[in-house]
Order: structure tokens, then sequence, then C-alpha cells
């Protein structure tokens, strides 16, 4: 397919997934922390909140956005999907020799097509999971904490594990600062989520490779992965040239297509509940039908794993009014506990196999 410039983009009236650059939040990472400070520096502060209030009406409209400008190296980026495809062209059972059955409960690790479920259907995908590295020393680990411990990375691929550790370093350090444009876009002071939700964020990191969709036409669709909703604050997805990505604007689907330099970014579940919906998780779904294989890289940013989440005391309140149209026909609102109660309730229906080692 055709990769489409920003500027085509720009000249689409029909877009529903808009492009934000956020390069004015990046180059004053430093004085968000200091607000006060930048205060001082008018031009500068008037270029954040105008990337805020884009933010604002992306979350509250579609739930999902474009960034440039985000400052995360290419050559890194170019790496990973270069060692991302030559993990997935070896045979499956040099591909299982980092299953995620090694790793237990950490969740980390390889699963071949169709070993991961969607509404209880299996994915057109193999992918590959990873976390934040934790030895065996680390306290959580010691507790026997789900969802964290060492990650399983291919001993084949020389430079493999050192390139997803240091892609996620980036990612981190860009989920942290879209929080402080989020925040911003609430009216919330800049640290607000890192103060309150994200000092220590669960960072997961997935390598997902969808085959070509060789469905005909007539047959009921197979999806790469279907309908969902994520379950944190905030997802920031690099995403190869294939396409097939679609999010479901306004009850009918409408493509995110790839363009070149940018991420797309989606909100989760949990930054609605603390919205109270004025910012809302959008459904999406991928099938690839490009006719080859589609690499797509989602980076999870989410609250920390002990933190009991809530509303935000917002002086503006949109109740959420579709309590009965989410695609899983649960009610976010109605959940109470911590972000680890809620994010095991929901990877456990994606793995079962994995899910009996909780019990």
């Amino acid at each position: 397919m055709k990769l489409l410039q920003v500027s085509d983009f720009n000249n689409m009236t029909s877009l529903h997934v808009p492009i934000i650059d956020i390069s004015a939040l990046i180059s004053g990472k430093g004085d968000l922390c200091r607000e006060a400070a930048s205060l001082r520096d008018a031009t500068r502060m008037r270029l954040r909140y105008s990337v805020a209030s884009q933010i604002s009406q992306a979350c509250q409209e579609s739930g999902f956005f474009y960034i440039i400008g985000h400052g995360v190296d290419e050559n890194l980026q170019r790496r990973l999907e270069e060692l991302s495809r030559q993990f997935f062209t070896q045979d499956l059972e040099t591909k299982l020799k980092i299953r995620m059955a090694l790793a237990g409960i950490a969740w980390r690790g390889y699963f071949p097509v169709g070993g991961e479920l969607t509404s209880g259907k299996p994915d057109l995908k193999e992918g590959i999971y990873f976390g934040v590295e934790l030895g065996k020393e680390h306290p959580l680990v010691q507790a026997g904490t789900p969802m964290h411990g060492s990650n399983l990375f291919p001993a084949n691929i020389p430079q493999f594990g050192e390139t997803v550790l240091e892609y996620m370093e980036a990612m981190t350090h860009l989920g942290h600062t879209l929080m402080t444009g989020i925040a911003l876009s609430l009216g919330l002071e800049a640290s607000y989520f890192a103060d309150r939700y994200t000092s220590d964020p669960l960072v997961l990191f997935r390598i997902f490779n969808y085959p070509p969709n060789l469905s005909s036409s007539d047959s009921e669709p197979i999806w790469g992965v279907g309908e969902h909703t994520d379950y944190g604050v905030l997802t920031i997805l690099k995403q190869d040239d294939s396409g097939g990505l679609q999010v479901k604007s306004k009850s009918r689907w409408v493509a995110a297509p790839p363009v070149p330099g940018s991420f797309v970014c989606n909100i989760g579940d949990m930054l609605e509940k603390m919205t109270a919906g004025l910012y809302r998780s959008t459904p999406h779904r991928v099938q690839n039908q490009s006719g080859n294989h589609r690499l797509s890289f989602p980076f999870f940013f989410d609250p920390n794993f002990d933190v009991e989440v809530k509303p935000i005391e917002l002086d503006k309140i949109v109740a959420n009014e579709h309590i009965g149209d989410r695609w899983d026909k649960a009610n976010v609102h109605d959940f109470r506990g911590t972000y680890g109660d809620y994010v095991l309730s929901k990877v456990s229906k994606v793995f079962p196999e994995l899910r009996r080692s909780l019990l």
C-alpha cells in the first residue's frame, strides 16, 4: 500500500484520527515539572497548551491520535524492526525456545499464531511479550508478583535484547512526557499522573507479527486481533507500512494507516475511568490484507501495579451515558481495586493456559 505522508492527511477533510506535533512538550519537558518557571516564557507555554488542547479534543472525539515530533531515534526504530523480522522468519521450533510458558507468571516470551485470544477467539498473529527487566532478587519477583520478572530473548540473534530494552527505555520517557500533556489537557498540574499513578508505571511491550490474511471476501472475517480496548492509560504504537489498523469512530470503523515518522496513541480503560467518561477508550482491531507479514509494536504505559484507580475531581465531568455499548458489555466505572487486579483479570482471559499458573 502507499505510505501516506503527513501532508496527505492534512489535506483529508474526513480525517478521524488527528496528527499532533508534540515537539513543544518534548523541548519543554523539564520546564513542565516546574510550571511556575516556565510561565516566564509565554510563547513556549502557549505552544504547550496548544498541544494539550489538541490532545483533549482527540481524546474526547476519537480516543486516538498520531504523534510526530516525538524525538525517538529513527535508527533505533529501524534496528528494532529489522531484528524483529529476523526473529519471526525463523521456524516455529526455534521461536518456541523462548515460549511464554518458560517465564511462568512473569508473562514474558513468545506465543505462536492462534495462541492469544480476543473475546474467546484466536487471533491471527504471533508475538513476543516483554516488560521491565527485573532480576530474581527484586522484591516484587521475590514476592511472586504476576507480570514481573526477567524477559526471554533469543540467544541466536545478537543485539535483540539490548535493542528491545533500549527502545522500551525511550518509550517510557515518551510515555511520561505524553502524560504531562494529558494532565494539562484536563486542566491539572503537569505532574498529576506521575505524582499519583505512574511514578513506577507498569510498562508492557509487545512485538506482533500478523501473517497475510488469506480468507476469501465472502467468508467470515478473520481478525489479526479482534475488537477490543486497551486496559491502562496510554498505548503508543509503532506500525510498519502494511496498514490494517481500524478504529471505531461514532459506531463505524475507520482506517488508521501508517504515517511516516509517527506513532499512533490511544487511551485505555483506566483513563476513561479516571475521567468519568470524558476521555473514552476506543475499540480497535486489525485485519492484515496487505499480502505481506505485518509488524506492530504496541507499548503500554500503565498505572503502577499496586495503585488504586479512582476518578479525578475535574471541573468538567461528562457522565458516561454508554455503559451498555462497550465491546465486552462491561462497565469499567464499576471496577474497584488496584490496576494490578484489573489487568490480571483481563490478561488471564487472553492466555487461559497461563491463567492456571495463578490459581
